[in-house]
């Protein structure tokens, strides 16, 4: 399970290139309070728990659930 603190991230998309199996998108829709478009994961259910994700993020929003 991928939990991202949608408030903190700045969209800069490194987690969604790290990730080896294409869950995590920039929101197209969404805007946090800094204007940016934070990630999200489209299925948690396909997450194998690898947590690159979140070795990559570069202000710790991410968190890995196994």
């Amino acid at each position: 399970m991928v939990v991202i603190d949608e408030e903190r991230c700045k969209g800069c998309g490194l987690c969604v290139e790290a990730c080896p199996h294409s869950l995590l998108m920039l929101s197209e829709k969404e805007v946090n309070k800094g204007g940016y478009h934070p990630v999200v994961c489209v299925s948690q259910s396909d997450c194998t728990g690898c947590a690159l994700c979140a070795e990559v993020c570069p202000d710790i929003c991410i968190e890995v659930y196994r």
